[in-house]
């Protein structure tokens, strides 16, 4: 009896810890979304402004103000302010002290999103059209891993992220902007949302496109081939920002939640997913509020560009809801964060920044 249960020990002490290294995760960005909406929903003087809101103020405000700055948020976010706020943990309310920084000094996208994916600020990556990525990112490295080999992709609005990732370098797929999508995945739905691609409206031009697109062929591919690690950036809200559009800014945030919601839920019902996916959702820069015009742009010239935010959800992130005490956090501490949450290591050749100890589930 007594080798029984040793032997029964081990086995389920086995099993545990092979499900707990069989860990999946997902990062998900959305462009220049500000920590303002995020933490205080829609900003009334800017939606009220005529040169941003597209003649649709009455329209904005019966849908999502409201003088309760906690239902506002949750009119705008409404996944993030029930969800993310009761099971996961949401940080860069900065009126509570909770404050996230770009730690590059340039608060725009090629270097944000590298500072992001390799845990450190270079401060030579200076440029949105800086080459290829001489840094490994968390991705690359872990499609070394042979429990994640070929387990690993990416779906972009941006075609930047070819360079950002150094897709040839880092052999797993990148689909961004126009690319064709038959390379990650040979699919009826993946072809048809390319030719809809190549040939529907193209508002912003040929390097980035509407977000729909992206969501739905990162969606085809998660259903389709469930990958263990898994990036996903949208980028209607930083050009809807651009175009000093508040209204479709704003509703690219209302989307991009509805979408995080969509993937989370999924997660849960898909057994290979559930209980074992880590979601880190984040931006790459802020965007101006100190001067409300400034609202549409970022870079070294709006002081405040550099401020933004991040979630946690997944098996490890302790229930603590929104951050609410005194702390100074950078984005290039997140992947190392992700690190920790997933029992697993991200030492790439470069030196990384240090994780953030954040409260977890034993």
């Amino acid at each position: 009896m007594e080798k029984y249960l040793i032997g029964c020990f081990v086995f389920l002490s086995s099993a545990l810890c092979a499900q707990d290294k069989d860990q999946k995760f997902i990062i998900i960005t959305t462009d220049g979304l500000r920590w303002q909406e995020v933490f205080k929903g829609m900003d009334s003087l800017i939606a009220i402004d005529k040169k941003f809101n597209q003649g649709d103020s009455l329209g904005l405000f019966n849908k999502y103000w409201s003088t309760d700055p906690l239902k506002r948020r949750s009119l705008l976010m409404p996944f993030f302010w029930s969800t993310i706020q009761s099971t996961g943990q949401l940080y860069g309310n900065r009126q509570h002290g909770s404050k996230v920084d770009n730690a590059n000094p340039y608060w725009f996208s090629y270097p944000g999103y590298s500072e992001l994916l390799t845990a450190q600020a270079d401060t030579a990556i200076n440029a949105n059209d800086f080459p290829p990525n001489p840094y490994e990112n968390i991705l690359e490295h872990f499609n070394k891993k042979p429990s994640y080999k070929n387990h690993v992709a990416a779906f972009a609005s941006w075609n930047a992220f070819d360079r950002i990732l150094n897709e040839q370098r880092s052999s797993f797929p990148v689909v961004n902007a126009f690319d064709n999508n038959n390379v990650a995945l040979d699919h009826p739905s993946m072809k048809l949302i390319h030719e809809m691609v190549k040939t529907g409206f193209k508002p912003f031009g040929s390097s980035e496109i509407l977000d729909v697109f992206t969501h739905f062929q990162a969606r085809t591919y998660l259903r389709e081939k469930k990958p263990k690690a898994f990036f996903i950036s949208y980028g209607d809200t930083d050009e809807w920002a651009h175009h000093a559009y508040y209204k479709y800014y704003i509703e690219a945030i209302h989307q991009f939640d509805a979408w995080v919601k969509e993937i989370w839920e999924h997660v849960q019902a898909d057994p290979y997913y559930k209980d074992k996916t880590t979601l880190l959702i984040t931006t790459d820069h802020g965007r101006g509020d100190l001067k409300k015009e400034e609202w549409t742009s970022h870079g070294q010239s709006i002081p405040d560009a550099h401020q933004t935010w991040f979630v946690l959800l997944g098996p490890k992130v302790k229930a603590t809801g929104e951050a609410k005490f005194n702390h100074q956090y950078f984005q290039k501490q997140l992947i190392p964060t992700l690190a920790n949450l997933l029992g697993e290591s991200f030492k790439p050749s470069h030196q990384t920044a240090e994780a953030i100890q954040v409260p977890v589930n034993k």
